[in-house]
């Protein structure tokens, strides 16, 4: 029996807000279960050094934890003068999930940076974030869009959702939350498009190697999740 009760494909409760915050071009805060991030989606009109004269556009993210998002208060790595390996990881795998469904020559040439910020954690921060960081990144290109600026439709060329999946007390079990994933034998996160493309696949077995017969239980798994994410993402959009 998992620590929540429920069952083995079954997600926690999702939320998927928009319009959380006033100055922000794009927002969400997303909700999976006790995990909560905010998204903020920022339009600047410059690219990076590497891209300009291309005609290319650019979508970055960043990614920080608050203080008191886990049981214990963490420093800011601000005050600490750099950021951990861990959130560089993280910041980086957002970025590309977001880019990967982006049209960078129909952006043209801007930036838009994704600010995913754990205000609680409870596991799956980051496949929170990506979730999150796509609706914040539509609803972006839906204020360019009113600006005649863009055609959102050109510019996103599919969904893209991540979820965690893991073999927890020997059975493979989807959407981990902190007490399942603190003590799973195998923890994976799958990121994968509206298309049922795959962006990228963590997997890391904590105990026991997993066989190839669990992972693609745990690939099952992840598509069913990556189905509702998405359906929970159109409706959070309005375009159902």
């Amino acid at each position: 029996m998992r620590p929540s009760k429920r069952s083995a494909d079954s997600m926690r409760e999702v939320s998927l807000e928009t319009g959380v915050n006033r100055h922000a071009e794009g927002s969400c805060l997303v909700k999976f279960g006790e995990t909560h991030v905010l998204c903020l989606a920022s339009l600047e009109e410059r690219v990076p050094p590497f891209l300009r004269n291309s005609g290319k556009g650019w979508v970055t993210a960043e990614y920080g934890m608050l203080p008191r998002a886990t049981g214990d208060r963490m420093r800011r790595e601000a005050s600490a003068g750099k950021q951990s390996g861990r959130t560089q990881e993280i910041q980086r795998l957002i970025g590309r999930s977001l880019r990967a469904v982006v049209d960078m020559g129909a952006l043209g040439e801007r930036q838009i940076t994704v600010d995913c910020d754990v205000i609680q954690a409870d596991g799956g921060t980051r496949t929170a974030a990506i979730t999150g960081g796509f609706v914040a990144l539509s609803e972006c290109l839906k204020w360019m869009e009113a600006r005649a600026m863009v055609k959102r439709a050109e510019v996103l060329k599919t969904h893209v959702a991540a979820i965690s999946c893991g073999i927890y007390k020997g059975e493979p079990v989807l959407d981990l939350d902190y007490a399942e994933d603190s003590t799973a034998e195998t923890d994976a996160n799958f990121v994968m498009t509206g298309a049922g493309g795959i962006v990228e696949v963590q997997g890391t077995a904590e105990g026991a190697p997993f066989s190839q017969d669990e992972f693609l239980k745990l690939m099952a798994l992840a598509r069913k999740g990556i189905g509702e994410l998405v359906e929970a993402q159109t409706r959070a959009l309005g375009d159902s």
